[in-house]
């Protein structure tokens, strides 16, 4: 099984830098797969918008508490690695320009040696759409139009898109992503119209906030939509976070293992940068050995 960090950068502005080459430096040398780097551009007071992942509807920190953009992060985590893969978790990819976002995830896929995992998600917080002048209520189309004109941008010498919500006339982008025929998209989300945007367009699945019982639930649930869409289990990597959950021991990578689980994907937070490194290093000496078993074992299909 591998094991990815989900490192949501944010906190005091004079710390960030030396927090984010702290995790990023320590999570390599101590074996971790992957990062992962949260999005949100603006938060707001008084949201009226339900966080999915918490029990009241609030998000766990509070809206002062910015965090860096996503792809910045990851440029500045592949200038100071050589391995583990970078990964946005997730990008909200309705909210931005299509344009942009394929020329980040290109850039950053050419400056780190082909190491991004896009993950994508359509979004929560309505009123980050509206502080942009996005579309709330279409995020779910807007995405797979920027999705399908982002492949366009990444694959073809000259690249256009014509849909119902979205015009890219014929334009060329280069540098190209290193990683062919572009970076794995992987899917966040879990819902059944999030499971069907894995099996229609993703290479992967990042399930978050879940408990080994409700990962297998969900994973049961992926393996029928992309039998129906006549692709296999094994043609997604499932990864899971258990996030605010206690599922962080041996006997839960187990348990993620036999629900069909690729890669858990860890929460690491912490304000100052020794307690960071030493929350990854704990990490990393009571999960590796379990993980590297793990990986040697068939995938269970269920």
């Amino acid at each position: 099984m591998k094991l990815g960090l989900f490192l949501p950068m944010l906190g005091e502005a004079a710390k960030l830098r030396e927090l984010l080459i702290a995790g990023a430096t320590t999570a390599e040398k101590v074996g971790f797969h992957s990062l992962w780097f949260p999005e949100h551009v603006v938060l707001v007071d008084d949201a009226r918008s339900k966080y999915p992942y918490s029990d009241d509807g609030s998000l766990p920190v509070g809206p002062e508490a910015g965090m860096l953009e996503p792809f910045v992060a990851i440029a500045a985590a592949a200038a100071v690695t050589e391995r583990i893969r970078l990964g946005t978790g997730i990008c909200l990819v309705p909210q931005r320009s299509p344009i942009y976002t394929a020329k980040q995830v290109a850039d950053c896929d050419v400056i780190s040696g082909g190491r991004i995992d896009f993950g994508v998600g359509i979004g929560w917080l309505r009123e980050e759409f509206d502080a942009l002048g996005a579309d709330f209520d279409a995020r779910a189309h807007l995405c797979r139009e920027h999705l399908a004109a982002m492949t366009s941008l990444w694959t073809d010498e000259v690249s256009q898109h014509q849909g119902n919500l979205l015009v890219v006339p014929p334009v060329r982008m280069f540098p190209k992503p290193i990683q062919k025929p572009h970076p794995p998209i992987i899917f966040g989300g879990e819902s059944m119209n999030a499971l069907r945007r894995v099996a229609d367009l993703g290479q992967g699945w990042f399930g978050f906030h879940l408990d080994p019982a409700q990962a297998a639930e969900r994973v049961h649930v992926l393996n029928g939509v992309l039998s129906q869409r006549g692709r296999r289990p094994d043609s997604i990597e499932v990864s899971v976070s258990p996030y605010l959950k206690p599922h962080r021991d041996a006997a839960a990578l187990e348990a993620y293992a036999d629900a069909g689980v690729d890669q858990v994907i860890l929460m690491a937070f912490a304000p100052e940068v020794d307690a960071l490194r030493a929350e990854i290093e704990q990490l990393a000496s009571s999960l590796m050995e379990t993980a590297a078993h793990l990986e040697t074992r068939p995938r269970p299909h269920h």
